[in-house]
């Protein structure tokens, strides 16, 4: 059971994250928003990937959705934590399958992306990450040689 939904946007992603707001609210979805609600250039991705991933990483049942111009930033900034696993998704397919087999627990979005035009679309997405669960097995042994990775020292051994 999801506990909270965590969001954040960059300047560039509010519009995208407002209509995502209105759909987790319309869905009595709980959600904590990090991220100002200023277009403030200086607000950089880097700072709202961490944001949201600290307080994913607060909690097990937490969620979280981080929002740049093309979700790559944020997808790279966020995976630097131990224990994220962040998914920059453009479908539900991808959405779906990146918390079935992949275990995400961030959704990373690209609000300039030509799919970010079609709300509808987004909100399906989102609905796809939300409402799907980790199946284990063995899916177990690929995350675990990816907490495996997380865990070299720098030299990479």
């Amino acid at each position: 059971m999801i506990l909270l939904i965590i969001i954040g946007s960059d300047h560039t992603g509010i519009k995208l994250k407002k209509a995502i707001i209105d759909y987790l609210y319309k869905e009595h979805i709980d959600y904590a928003d990090v991220s100002s609600e200023q277009n403030a250039v200086d607000d950089d991705y880097p700072d709202i990937a961490r944001a949201v991933s600290l307080k994913v990483l607060q909690n097990t049942n937490n969620l979280g959705i981080v929002i740049c111009g093309t979700g790559i930033g944020v997808s790279i900034a966020c995976n630097k934590l131990r224990g994220i696993r962040a998914a920059l998704c453009t479908d539900e397919y991808m959405a779906e399958f990146s918390r079935k087999h992949n275990n995400a627990n961030v959704l990373c979005l690209g609000s300039r992306l030509k799919i970010a035009e079609d709300e509808e679309e987004m909100k399906n997405i989102v609905q796809a990450f939300i409402h799907n669960f980790y199946e284990g097995g063995r899916h177990d042994r690929r995350l675990s040689k990816i907490r495996d990775i997380e865990n070299m020292n720098i030299e990479g051994r």
